[in-house]
């Protein structure tokens, strides 16, 4: 028998909801460089978990979450950080996607620990990068111990390039995921910058390392992708900037006949349809949602 019945009132439990998600964190920032300096490390790509077509770090699919209706669940967008600083920490509910961390800087910070690792450069005499947490990315690359440029920042899909020559090293790739209902990849990790050599690429919204006397790209908004370091030049550098990192995405996928969903102040974001789905995409804030 549903519910209990006692003073003549009847208690219906309230059935959950399911709630598939993509939570990609801020990515880091990517290094700047000194003039005839290092090239800078590309930054991490934000933690990247996902329960549709695949999550970051070699990991198996999550599992998606329940929830109550008339009950609220915080969001949280993680922005993109700044040159040579790590990005932030996207949530839905209980689950965290670290923020990305930062390349190194010539002369200056170390590549960080982040839901994807900053790559490094031969600043101080170590080339040493990030690494990634498991299950969300994967580690920087190393910078080059010779040529002086950058590794590039590790992805959610692969680890960034280790480089022996003046170009910087390549970001680290992204994952696709359907979760909207088209395939969108997130969380490319930033290109390092060069010494006296090309730009780097980096993709899935990864910016760009910066050739010879080119500051790095930022990280497209709402990616994940690491900013690009900073490119360097001698005899005649100058000092450049890293990019900043793109800020994170939470979207969540649900049933149309689950309920309606609210998102609260503090948030910035839409729903669609898709067939028999809602797609909710929150983009920017900090804040609730709920269902009723």
């Amino acid at each position: 028998m549903i519910g209990n019945i006692a003073a003549g009132i009847t208690s219906v439990p309230v059935p959950a909801l399911t709630i598939n998600y993509l939570v990609v964190a801020g990515g880091g920032g990517g290094g700047g460089c000194l003039a005839q300096g290092y090239g800078g490390g590309g930054g991490g790509a934000g933690g990247f978990r996902s329960t549709v077509t695949a999550t970051g770090g070699g990991g198996t699919l999550e599992t998606a979450l329940s929830v109550l209706k008339s009950t609220n669940y915080t969001v949280t967008v993680g922005a993109g950080g700044s040159p040579n600083v790590n990005g932030n920490d996207s949530v839905f509910s209980t689950i965290t996607s670290v923020a990305g961390g930062r390349g190194t800087k010539e002369s200056g910070n170390i590549a960080a620990t982040g839901g994807s690792g900053g790559g490094g450069n031969w600043n101080n005499g170590s080339p040493a990068a990030g690494s990634g947490t498991q299950y969300q990315g994967y580690a920087g690359g190393q910078g080059d111990t010779t040529g002086n440029s950058g590794g590039g920042g590790g992805g959610a899909g692969s680890v960034g390039q280790t480089i022996s020559t003046a170009k910087g090293g390549n970001g680290g790739s992204g994952v696709a995921t359907s979760i909207t209902g088209a395939s969108v990849s997130y969380g490319g990790g930033g290109g390092g910058g060069a010494f006296n050599g090309a730009a780097s690429t980096a993709t899935a919204g990864g910016g760009a390392g910066g050739g010879s006397n080119s500051a790095g790209t930022a990280g497209t908004a709402n990616t994940g992708g690491g900013g690009g370091g900073g490119g360097s030049a001698y005899p005649s550098g100058s000092a450049q900037n890293g990019g900043n990192g793109g800020s994170g995405i939470v979207i969540l996928r649900y049933l149309t006949a689950s309920g309606t969903i609210t998102i609260g102040a503090g948030l910035t974001g839409s729903t669609a349809t898709d067939g028999s789905y809602k797609v909710t995409t929150i983009t920017a804030g900090t804040g609730n949602v709920s269902w009723a």
